[in-house]
């Protein structure tokens, strides 16, 4: 990180104290960091402890008070190689989102120029209001990066998510993105993500508890490694935070590998963490099954396409297939046989019985295997930052050595 520009802001939270850690992170590694804080911030920590620990005078105001000196908003925003905000308050996070620009860091948010990295602080019951809940997913359609908070005790004294995310993990994110941005740099990497639908009548499907959550982690974590992505998505709610990638949207699983047979072949790396149902009614009714007329008793199905054994099995030399499974017993041993049974290089198995890991979670507990045996056993950790973990396994990766 020597030489790069970090504007840190500051905003009003009880967790501005740990901005004083991570400012002196940044300058030990060799960054040269300008703090920016909201007025509200200078009750929980002075401008004088943040100007000793960068050695550049905090900005606060849009004018000196004594000399009538304007500080641009504008220069800070070309400045700067990257913009972190930690603490990010509700209030802060909204003004962001609808661009009220009525402080120095917010304007200074809104002429950045880098990349901008948010790590909300509030209590739970603020985190988890919807009003917030969609400032931050508008906050990440804009291609801000946030680093989710942590669970546990809150100045309230309650307990849950809301934390700021601690200075070394915070440091750890913004290390990664200056130096892992170019490994994957003209390489297209294919991604499928989410459940497959398939349809019993207009209104009823045939599906799982996938919520795309991983596979779209994964999409921005190759991203920021300089890859060009697609995801080839069924239904589901979650975007990816970073707007290079493209999304393909599809309902089914015949649909899906359809539209992964169309990029497959210019694909360097195809990651399967799709979870694709297994079958299909062999018959879609046109109209709504009615209880009350239909004599229905039984659903007759049939297997659907294996999308990550059909395109594995004819991919060309240097092409990396990845796949996943989800287990809930014998899980290492279904693992490795999906493996090779599947002609996958590597894959990725996480077990329902890790509590934190599988469907609908932000956290996952994941190991990788190739066909040499285990590579890696993850930690419980976010989707972010396992699909980090995963993504870096694989730009490492040589069959040789694993």
């Amino acid at each position: 990180m020597k030489g790069k520009h970090i504007v840190l802001g500051i905003t009003g939270g009880i967790a501005a104290y740990k901005a004083a850690t991570l400012a002196r992170l940044f300058v030990k590694a060799g960054a040269e960091v300008q703090v920016v804080m909201t007025p509200a911030a200078k009750e929980f920590i002075t401008p004088v402890t943040m100007s000793a620990l960068t050695g550049k005078p905090v900005v606060s105001e849009f004018f000196t008070a004594n000399t009538g000196e304007w500080h641009s908003h504008v220069d800070l925003g070309l400045w700067a190689d990257a913009m972190v905000i930690a603490p990010a308050t509700a209030s802060s996070i909204a003004k962001m989102a609808y661009g009220v620009a009525d402080n120095m860091l917010i304007t200074t948010y809104l002429s950045a120029k880098a990349p901008v990295f948010i790590a909300p602080a509030m209590d739970l019951d603020m985190m988890a209001h919807p009003s917030t809940v969609a400032n931050i997913e508008l906050l990440k359609s804009y291609g801000n990066h946030i680093i989710e908070p942590a669970e546990g005790e809150l100045a309230s004294h309650l307990v849950g998510k809301g934390r700021m995310e601690e200075p070394e993990r915070i440091f750890d994110v913004l290390y990664r993105f200056f130096n892992d941005t170019d490994e994957l740099a003209g390489k297209k990497v294919l991604i499928t993500a989410g459940p497959t639908h398939e349809a019993i009548d207009p209104v009823r499907f045939i599906g799982n508890y996938s919520t795309g959550k991983m596979g779209f982690a994964l999409a921005d974590a190759a991203v920021a490694r300089g890859a060009e992505v697609t995801v080839v998505s069924g239904p589901v709610t979650v975007k990816p935070c970073h707007p290079a990638v493209k999304v393909i949207k599809v309902e089914s699983a015949c649909e899906m590998l359809a539209e992964c047979e169309k990029r497959f072949d210019e694909a360097s790396v195809a990651i399967f963490s799709a979870a694709v149902a297994d079958y299909a009614p062999a018959h879609a009714e046109s109209s709504k099954i009615k209880r009350e007329t239909s004599d229905l008793h039984t659903l007759e199905l049939v297997k659907n396409p294996d999308i990550a054994a059909t395109l594995s099995g004819c991919k060309h030399p240097g092409q990396l297939t990845v796949g996943f499974a989800l287990e809930t017993d014998n899980e290492t041993v279904n693992a490795r046989h999906k493996l090779e049974k599947k002609n996958l290089d590597l894959i990725v198995l996480n077990s329902l019985r890790d509590k934190g890991a599988g469907f609908g979670c932000d956290t996952n507990k994941v190991s990788v295997y190739s066909s040499r045996g285990l590579i890696a056993d993850l930690p419980l950790k976010s989707k972010q930052d396992c699909a980090r973990d995963i993504i870096s396994i694989i730009t490492a990766y040589d069959p040789f050595t694993h």
